[in-house]
């Protein structure tokens, strides 16, 4: 099965939601869909769905035009971000009910309930009534329902952002491999760059409903193709600062200047340089290069701490490991690796990536 998007867009009331899009996904793969609330990523999902039909363009299913075809003719399923079960029936007759509905021959069904019920480890509590599970069992439930359709297309948006810590974690780890043993096209939405990381397979980032790029996770992550992909796909945001190269310096936007040693070799101009807080440090290192900057405020996890500053007219974040407690508008310095420095031109494409990033 593929889906493809063929020159997609959509538009609401004369405002643009999606921009002219072409994506294809093929059979038995995880794509991630990356954005900011209201990036887009719902509208495409309700797009490939049959919720929502195109203002221009074509959506093809292995071939086909589907444009304006509904849903409920469509072989799709969709699981949200809030637990939607049907609070009076058990578990298993949850995970049955789109399968009684097609009218499925009894045997069937147990045999679909059984096989989708030992992949999401539900095996334990199908005669439960939903109020009965804690929330990481409903949203197990929910993506049974989904999987033992066994639809062509998974649409799964946001399906743990209303969990704890804890069941995120444990529902992250166990999802690669329930889709590797599906085999159906999965479509993952996230504001989560680190879940994206965490589930591999390909992402789209999206920023204000524009696709800005579309590969492999790790490829996307580590060679952003301008501006806005690197910060979409940064958490905390990528420091940015405008930079003039001249000889073998950066001269920054209050003066401070920068080795070049660890840059490729580039042409004197104006340029933007994008930088990781992970890769921004406080503590003194001779590797190192150090800039002025003024405290405006800690936050404190306890395992590590998001320093925010100013400096070279930019805002800054540094992360550091342990608890740093620092006065607001106190003076420190900030240490910066060049060799870790992403170069974007003026108007925002990447020039230059860190070999290492």
């Amino acid at each position: 099965m593929s889906l493809v998007f063929d020159n997609v867009s959509f538009t609401v009331r004369g405002q643009q939601w999606i921009a002219p899009t072409n994506l294809t996904l093929t059979h038995a793969s995880l794509n991630v869909l990356l954005g900011p609330t209201l990036s887009g990523k719902t509208t495409l999902m309700r797009l490939m769905a049959g919720l929502d039909v195109p203002t221009s363009g074509r959506i093809l299913l292995d071939g086909k035009d589907v444009t304006g075809v509904p849903v409920r003719r469509r072989n799709v399923a969709m699981v949200y971000q809030q637990f939607i079960n049907y609070p009076s029936l058990s578990v298993y007759e949850n995970i049955a009910s789109p399968l009684r509905v097609k009218g499925l021959p009894k045997a069937e069904i147990e045999a679909r309930v059984a096989k989708a019920a030992k992949l999401l480890k539900l095996e334990p509590y199908l005669t439960r009534l939903p109020l009965e599970l804690s929330g990481g069992q409903q949203q197990r439930t929910a993506i049974a329902r989904a999987l033992v359709k066994e639809a062509g297309l998974v649409l799964l948006d946001e399906p743990l952002a209303n969990l704890d810590y804890k069941l995120r974690e444990e529902l992250r780890e166990e999802l690669p491999r329930i889709f590797a043993e599906s085999g159906a096209i999965f479509v993952y939405a996230t504001t989560e760059p680190s879940e994206a990381l965490l589930l591999g397979g390909k992402t789209a980032t999206l920023h204000q409903g524009h696709i800005t790029q579309f590969g492999t996770t790790i490829d996307v992550y580590r060679h952003p193709v301008d501006r806005n992909t690197a910060q979409v796909f940064s958490d905390p945001p990528m420091n940015f600062a405008t930079a003039k190269l001249s000889g073998k310096s950066l001269t920054l936007q209050d003066g401070t200047k920068l080795s070049t040693e660890g840059l490729p070799a580039l042409k004197p101009g104006e340029y933007q340089i994008g930088f990781r807080p992970n890769h921004t440090t406080i503590h003194a290192n001779k590797k190192l290069q150090s800039v002025k900057a003024r405290v405006g405020v800690s936050e404190i996890t306890g395992s590590e701490s998001f320093i925010h500053v100013e400096a070279c007219g930019a805002r800054w974040i540094a992360l550091e490991p342990g608890i740093h407690e620092l006065k607001p508008g106190s003076e420190i310095n900030i240490y910066l690796d060049p060799s870790r420095f992403f170069v974007f031109s003026a108007d925002g494409r990447l020039v230059a990536a860190p070999k290492e990033s």
